[in-house]
Order: structure tokens, then sequence, then C-alpha cells
């Protein structure tokens, strides 16, 4: 995937969300989980914006680490949303599953750039 692609990719991620906080219950709960919604999703793409106007290797890996981070925190919203009922899971499985393949591709991003700065060091995944 190209960094166009991926910004194009990360700004549709945004504006779903934007749509999906819009569209909420006006209850107290909702609202609250809406806000955090919508600052970590839109997060997501104004950062991998960042990315891509990295001045050096070790500021493409800090910068995909705060993508990183805004997208998990994203996933994390809506699971709130869905485990507090507030949204009927369907609704939201797509942004849920884009969440998660962003978290994903920034990991592997963040990976290969950490390996390509340092080739003698093996990356191991503690697990």
């Amino acid at each position: 995937m190209t960094q166009n692609e991926m910004k194009l990719r990360t700004k549709k991620f945004a504006l779903l969300i934007i749509q999906l906080v819009h569209n909420l219950p006006q209850s107290r709960s909702a609202k609250a989980i809406g806000n955090q919604l919508v600052r970590s999703g839109t997060s997501v793409g104004s950062n991998y914006r960042a990315v891509c106007r990295a001045k050096s290797t070790a500021d493409f890996i800090n910068k995909l680490a705060i993508v990183e981070e805004e997208a998990d925190e994203s996933a994390f919203w809506l699971e709130m949303l869905e485990d507090s009922a507030i949204v009927d899971p369907d609704a939201i499985a797509g942004l849920r599953r884009e969440a998660d393949e962003i978290v994903r591709i920034v990991v592997a991003a963040s990976k290969t750039a950490k390996q390509r700065r340092n080739p003698q060091s093996h990356i191991r995944n503690p697990k």
C-alpha cells in the first residue's frame, strides 16, 4: 500500500468515525464515548499525514507509534459502544475491522523500518 493510499484510507476512517458519532444517541454516555472516539479516530488520519512528512527514520517510527496508539484507542471506543449496547454490533463491524487493520499495517511498517535501520537486530515478539 502506498503512502497516498494509506492517507486516503485513514482519512476515510476519520470521516466514517465522524458520521458514526454524529448519529449516536444523545445520552450522556454516548456523548462521552463519542467525544473520545472522534478525537482518536480523526487523529489517526492527521497523524498519518505527519508520518508522511517524517524527517528521519527515527521520526518516522515515532510518528507511526502515535498512529498505532490512536487507531488502537479508536478500536477500544468502538468496543465500548458495542459492549454498552449503545450501537448495534453489525453497524460498526466494518469500522472495528478497519481500526484493527490500520493497527496491523502500522505495526508492520514500524517493524520494517526498525529492521532497515538496524539490519543486525532481530525484532522478536515477546509472546
